[in-house]
């Protein structure tokens, strides 16, 4: 039987999952009474937010109406859209052949449309373009054919299609069928596969969804990992159609499931060569793990929950290999966990589905980015943690991450952009016009900033003064030294380690004022003045007091000489100075304060 693979790649929005849904139809891979939108998005968080999380795969059967054969195998992937999820659609691009580059004709080439391309053409995948939505009266098929052409550089002429109505599904099937490759490998060769995926079932153990490169494995046969050296036995072989089909093998050029009773979650690095027990073969070529950009702490609001959280996490990433996890410990919060994220998108949906599929809510602190310190002794380390700087004394050099930004937007608010990037402390690289849509004259920004100045809020507002409009994506571009301080807070002269935050000097005094002035507001009042303090070093910049409680030491008192009032207030006055000498340090500050500090934006 005759197969292709290949993958649905687009940004955001521009009607991937919707597209997928129609292929289930045609291919009539599901019953109209099982059929719901968006098929392929099982996650709560995916249904929620409309959009795709998760890459998901589904096996079709087609029949071509033209001389290649009757009976087709296809093999689709759906890829998320959004920047902070790419590492999907790298291990996708891995499992096929060829890719359909989806583009909106109201909205025209978007910025990870462009990104998602690249990284189909470093991979060598064969590129089928699609201008989608052709049935809307604001399309501009025309303006968005040149775009192709011109910004992606793809010459073959584009299927039409509308994949809400329907319209060009089946002629897109025969397009995908004439364009790309099947799969090079041999069933005769030995058996070699990619493991691109993989999750956690509570009867099953770990489910592995494979892209088998050469050869064939069958049940019951035994297969090792490269890596870790580990032999197990295949229980169970199967495809997603979406449904789980049971095999009896699975060939080169499948993609399928296998089931071998996996309970190590160690064992199952995502991009491992699944290998027979006394292969010689090598380790097939595997897709870059994409580097964590955003640290944060995800602590269990019970130390008693640790355990619970530690197995989910690890569950988690077992499904997202992009996620890294370390131990930590705080002084304000305990034991917890230290992660990476590939952005704050990702952090949001780690955090809802930790809580939907485990039901276990996390405390977050604020998210960071990782610095690179050279002390004046030469040493150098990486940080992504205020407690683990070393004194001023003994640093050389800061280094921060930077990036290099394209956004793409209508001319309208070119002027709102650069003012909202240079408060970023961009630099300014091109700005350049690209294809007309309509009436509407499109530009392409270029610019280099810090991360750190793009991971809380910069996309909302680059989507609130742009309407929504704008379209943004980013890439790594080295590490550049910054002034960058530590500013600590103090409570009472007694610093708090877990409110002590990383940032550009620029920003530290408005910052340090505004953690004083929340903390103010949500520490209780004593029987004693607090002082809350923002310092870098030993230089204070900001100031807040939290003014003492106060008795009425005076109601016993009906009239008479006011110098028995007056006796009996110094008396308290001196009672309050003596209980604060004893109290310095003392001072319990509530979780719900230290959370609405950690969780600035």
């Amino acid at each position: 039987m005759k197969k292709i693979n290949f993958a649905i790649i687009a940004h955001i929005d521009h009607g991937k999952s919707t597209l997928a849904d129609r292929f289930l139809e045609v291919c009539n891979a599901i019953s109209k009474r099982e059929m719901q939108q968006q098929m392929l998005d099982t996650l709560e968080v995916e249904r929620e937010r409309g959009i795709t999380v998760k890459s998901q795969t589904a096996r079709l059967k087609y029949l071509y109406k033209g001389q290649k054969g009757d009976e087709w195998t296809l093999n689709l992937i759906d890829t998320p859209g959004h920047v902070d999820f790419s590492f999907e659609v790298r291990r996708a691009l891995a499992a096929c052949e060829g890719a359909i580059v989806l583009v909106d004709a109201s909205q025209g080439i978007e910025a990870q449309t462009i990104a998602n391309v690249y990284r189909a053409m470093e991979e060598n995948v064969k590129l089928v373009p699609v201008i989608n939505k052709i049935d809307l009266p604001s399309a501009q098929v025309e303006s968005v054919k040149i775009q192709i052409k011109e910004i992606l550089g793809i010459d073959d002429e584009p299927a039409l299609i509308s994949a809400k109505t329907g319209i060009g599904i089946e002629n897109l099937l025969d397009m995908l069928i004439e364009r790309i490759p099947v799969p090079s490998g041999k069933i005769e060769n030995e058996f070699q596969a990619l493991l691109i995926d993989s999750w956690f079932d509570t009867y099953l153990g770990v489910v592995l969804l494979v892209c088998v490169k050469e050869g064939k494995i069958t049940t019951g046969q035994q297969f090792k990992f490269s890596t870790a050296q580990v032999t197990y036995k295949i229980e169970k072989l199967g495809f997603l159609t979406p449904k789980l089909i049971t095999a009896n093998e699975l060939s080169a050029g499948d993609v399928g499931i296998i089931i071998a009773n996996i309970r190590n979650v160690r064992d199952c690095i995502i991009g491992d060569t699944l290998l027979l027990p006394n292969s010689k073969l090598t380790a097939l070529k595997s897709f870059t793990v994409q580097r964590a950009v955003v640290f944060c702490g995800l602590f269990p609001p019970d130390t008693s929950l640790y355990q619970d959280l530690k197995d989910a996490i690890e569950k988690l990433s077992l499904n997202d290999a992009s996620l890294q996890i370390e131990p930590t410990h705080s002084p304000a919060l305990g034991v917890g966990f230290r992660c990476g994220f590939l952005g704050l998108l990702h952090l949001e949906v780690i955090q809802q589905r930790l809580e939907q599929e485990f039901d276990i809510s996390v405390i977050i602190t604020a998210p960071n980015v990782e610095y690179e310190i050279v002390q004046t002794n030469g040493d150098r380390f990486k940080i992504h943690d205020a407690t683990h700087m070393p004194s001023v004394n003994k640093i050389d050099k800061v280094y921060e991450p930077w990036v290099k930004v394209t956004i793409f937007a209508p001319e309208d608010y070119l002027g709102d952009i650069i003012k909202l990037c240079l408060e970023r402390r961009a630099k300014d690289q091109e700005i350049k016009y690209v294809n007309q849509i309509g009436n509407t004259q499109n530009i392409a920004c270029t610019y280099k900033m810090p991360l750190s100045e793009i991971i809380f809020d910069f996309h909302d507002k680059l989507k609130s003064l742009s309407r929504g409009y704008a379209s943004f994506d980013y890439e790594e571009a080295g590490m550049e030294e910054s002034e960058v301080v530590v500013v600590n807070i103090l409570v009472n002269g007694t610093n708090v380690d877990g409110l002590s935050t990383i940032m550009h000097e620029s920003n530290a005094v408005s910052q340090g004022r505004w953690m004083c002035e929340k903390l103010k507001d949500e520490i209780p009042r004593q029987l004693f003045a607090i002082a809350i303090q923002a310092a870098i070093g030993g230089k204070i910049i900001a100031r807040e007091t939290v003014s003492a409680l106060r008795k009425d030491v005076t109601a016993k008192c009906y009239g008479g000489d006011v110098s028995r009032k007056r006796k009996l207030l110094d008396k308290q006055k001196a009672g309050k100075k003596r209980m604060k000498e004893f109290s310095i340090g003392n001072v319990t500050i509530p979780t719900s304060a230290m959370l609405k500090v950690l969780r600035r934006s």
